[in-house]
């Protein structure tokens, strides 16, 4: 197989793909078995259908059209490898000339156009000075902590008085569109404030009492109807607060191993020291990308920002929201152009992926998911995702590494020691980044709501735009 390939752009190449027929030929004797398995003639058995009879009853033609729909992201795949081409997006496949029909004979020619990674000289990351918020522990911060312990051991109690955030609500909820009901309701309890019910809820409650209806307008958000304006009216049949426990010793032994509330709480601001210095290895990981990002220049195909973005929106219900439609922009390009420099610099150092870091990451995605690990693994199969996996965990490595290769301090001066969260170098020089998936959960968690991006560094797209 001869490959020759043609630079249109900084992120855009053209391949031209030559296939010998000795190279073709095991598409064309699937091809053959595969229709033989599909037709039916008498005298013979499914799949046993000799060719020349496929050639008189279905013809060389419809033969050689489905070795080359099977072959062709074959080629194309073996071409990336062997030019070493780092693809992003989806490939647009062209079949410019066809074997001669009657043997089979000439070469096969195809070209792919593909958006590529674009060649740029890594920005220096070591020893770059990053300064951070100081790990404070204040009193607030400990009776927040404290006082969400007591919640979980709270009880509801019925009131009479309106209702107000923090109250859990007990309501009913009935949607019409014009004059047709197209959702209820019944008997639910929420927490207001919360925001995890429907927007305009909130406002509709305040200060409503038990027993009293009112109607909003809202945008349905599940259904039939999902996105769609509709009439909501809402019954509050109960106003309920949460009774929190006192904080004493009864109750330290009743929450915690601990015999004291002391005790109880000298282990609370353990743990939220502990939170607020994983704050600060989180606070250095956006601060590195963006300072790294800001050294070079990382052109993104305007394509691959597109479609993300018509995704993005579709998602929502959102096409024609130009306004949002910027604000997706911006974020999707940033967002690409950070997983496009991560990668090389990944590239660079040559960083790994273990079966064990990809099953732990998979089993946290999982999790997040609200899926088994085995069924969530079969998903991501099935639509072709797991290299996809692969390159977020090896992002994840990554970070973790040009993290480690920092100088972070707090305001006050102190240096701050990421190997806790991250892992450190092993004695063979590889990176044991045991928290790099941590990290990484983290980083997906502050990007822009609702974005999915696919490994856009090793060419495992599926399907082709055949022109």
């Amino acid at each position: 197989m001869k490959t020759t390939v043609e630079k249109l752009s900084p992120t855009r190449t053209k391949l031209t793909i030559s296939v010998t027929p000795d190279e073709l030929k095991p598409s064309i004797d699937h091809a053959y078995s595969h229709i033989a398995e599909s037709v039916n003639i008498p005298g013979f058995r499914k799949g046993k259908v000799p060719p020349q009879l496929i050639d008189q009853r279905v013809g060389r033609e419809e033969v050689l059209n489905h070795a080359v729909s099977d072959g062709l992201d074959k080629f194309y795949r073996q071409a990336v490898q062997e030019e070493k081409i780092r693809t992003l997006g989806r490939p647009a496949a062209d079949v410019v000339t066809l074997p001669d029909i009657k043997d089979f004979s000439g070469d096969l020619v195809v070209t792919v156009e593909v958006d590529v990674r674009p060649e740029f000289d890594l920005p220096k990351y070591e020893g770059l000075k990053l300064t951070v918020d100081p790990v404070v522990v204040s009193a607030d911060d400990l009776q927040d902590e404290l006082d969400a312990l007591r919640s979980r051991f709270g009880t509801l109690v019925t009131v009479g008085r309106p209702a107000k955030t923090g109250d859990f609500a007990q309501l009913d909820l009935v949607a019409t569109i014009g004059d047709d009901e197209v959702d209820t309701a019944n008997n639910i309890s929420y927490e207001i404030g919360s925001g995890e019910l429907i927007e305009g809820i909130d406002e509709a409650l305040d200060s409503l009492t038990a027993g009293e209806s009112t109607t909003f307008e809202s945008t349905l958000v599940g259904g039939d109807n999902a996105g769609e304006k509709a009439l909501i009216a809402v019954t509050l049949l109960a106003v309920k607060e949460r009774e929190l426990p006192d904080a004493d010793d009864d109750f330290a032994q009743i929450a915690s191993q601990f015999d004291t509330i002391k005790e109880l709480k000298a282990d609370l601001k353990e743990q939220v020291e502990k939170s607020k210095a994983f704050g600060q290895v989180s606070q250095a990981r956006d601060m590195i990308v963006d300072e790294l990002v800001k050294k070079v220049e990382i052109p993104v195909p305007q394509g691959l920002i597109d479609e993300e973005v018509h995704r993005h929106l579709e998602g929502e219900n959102r096409l024609e929201d130009d306004v949002h439609r910027a604000e997706v922009a911006e974020s999707s390009e940033k967002t690409f152009r950070s997983q496009i420099l991560i990668d090389a610099i990944a590239e660079a150092e040559e960083v790994k992926v273990s079966q064990d870091e990809l099953t732990q990451y998979l089993i946290q995605s999982a999790a997040q998911y609200g899926m088994e690990p085995g069924e969530f693994i079969k998903v991501l199969d099935e639509n072709g995702q797991i290299p996809a996996m692969i390159g977020e965990v090896a992002r994840g490595k990554t970070l973790a590494l040009i993290l480690e290769k920092a100088n972070i301090v707090d305001t006050k001066g102190k240096k701050v020691d990421v190997t806790p969260f991250i892992g450190a170098p092993s004695e063979n020089d590889e990176f044991d980044t045991s928290g790099a998936a941590d990290l990484l959960a983290s980083a997906n968690a502050g990007g822009h709501e609702g974005h999915d991006h696919d490994d856009h560094d090793h060419g495992d797209h599926e399907g082709h735009d055949h022109n």
